[in-house]
């Protein structure tokens, strides 16, 4: 099972500010642990919102508008990808995880769809899509 684990945003990730040696070191550690047991697929930080955008889609047509956004609590400061057999075991990996700000903190834990979670709607064609889409992805992430 693949689950997207969220770091939401705090005011002093919103503002820019980079987080201390001693979190990095912590989270390299972290991360390390990760990649050892198997577990992490991908993860990185994200730039404050103030250097993104989101396109808002209404019908046919989209509007950009540009960041900043206003509520902090509802943004990502940064994910991690993971592979692991349950829910449970997302949850107890999370639970060893230093602190990513320096105040309270949520990260949220969200299951990836996969194939099989579409039922018959996702025929073999578009499973066959997918798979070269997934195939040529991959080989571009290599370079």
């Amino acid at each position: 099972m693949k689950f997207m684990v969220i770091v939401k945003a705090s005011k002093a990730s919103e503002a820019g500010q980079m987080p201390s040696e001693e979190l990095l070191t912590a989270m390299g550690k972290y991360n390390e642990d990760l990649v050892k047991a198997g577990i992490m697929l991908a993860g990185e930080g994200l730039h404050p919102s103030s250097k993104g955008v989101r396109v808002r889609f209404s019908g046919t047509k989209r509007t950009v508008v540009d960041g900043p956004f206003a509520e902090t609590k509802e943004l990502i400061a940064g994910f991690w990808l993971w592979q692991v057999r349950s829910r449970e075991e997302a949850i107890e990996w999370l639970k060893r995880c230093p602190n990513p700000h320096d105040e309270e903190t949520e990260v949220e834990i969200r299951q990836v769809f996969e194939a099989d979670d579409f039922g018959a709607e996702f025929t073999p064609e578009l499973r066959q899509q997918e798979e070269r889409i997934r195939a040529q992805a991959e080989k571009l992430g290599k370079k």
